[in-house]
C-alpha cells in the first residue's frame, strides 16, 4: 500500500498522468511534461501546454537541480498528518532547465517539501531564496515515490535571503 506520513497514497484510475509521475519518482526519475509542438517543459502536469495550447505531451527527465525562488514555512498543519512535522518548509523550485523561458522572468518552477539528509524537514534557519537544492524522494510503497528536495553541497548563486527575524 502506498502511504506518505501514515496516510493511504491513492491516484484516481482517471488520472493516469499523475500515476506516471509518481511512477517516475518511485523509479528514481524526476519528470516534468514536455509539450511536443513547442518543446517547452511544464508544471504542474496539466492537459495542454500553457504556452502553445497543444494537448499533447511527453514525460522528459530533469536534473531536479535547482534554487529556492520562493518558500513558505508551515507552522500550521491543516492536515492531521502533517501536525507532527511542523514546522516544515515548502519550496518553490527554480529548475535549472528551462530559466528565463518563455521570457526573462519565466522558468521551470516546481514546489516540494524541504527536507534534510535524513528526510526529516529542514530547519527554518537553512531555509533561503537562492540556496541551491537537489531533487530527493520519497518512497511510498507500491512502486510510487514523491520528489522533495534537500540543500544541495554548492554555493548560492547570490546572497540568501531569509525572512527576517
Amino acid at each position: 500500500m502506498a502511504e506518505y506520513l501514515g496516510v493511504r497514497v491513492e491516484v484516481a484510475s482517471n488520472d493516469p498522468e499523475h500515476r506516471e509521475f509518481l511512477e517516475a519518482a518511485g523509479r528514481g526519475q524526476f519528470v516534468v511534461q514536455r509539450c511536443p509542438e513547442c518543446q517547452k517543459l511544464r508544471y504542474p502536469i496539466g492537459s495542454a501546454c500553457p504556452f502553445c495550447q497543444s494537448l499533447g505531451y511527453e514525460w522528459a527527465e530533469v536534473s531536479g537541480r535547482g534554487t529556492i525562488y520562493s518558500y513558505e514555512v508551515v507552522h500550521h498543519g491543516i492536515h492531521p498528518s502533517f501536525r507532527p512535522i511542523t514546522p516544515y518548509p515548502v519550496v518553490l523550485v527554480e529548475l535549472d532547465e528551462q530559466r528565463g523561458v518563455p521570457g526573462p522572468a519565466d522558468g521551470l518552477r516546481v514546489l516540494g517539501l524541504l527536507v534534510d539528509a535524513e528526510g526529516r524537514p529542514e530547519d527554518e534557519e537553512r531555509t533561503g531564496i537562492g540556496a541551491r537544492v537537489q531533487v530527493e524522494f520519497a518512497d511510498l510503497g507500491d512502486g510510487l515515490g514523491l520528489p522533495r528536495f534537500r540543500l544541495a553541497d554548492e554555493p548560492p548563486e547570490g546572497e540568501v535571503w531569509r525572512y527576517p527575524d
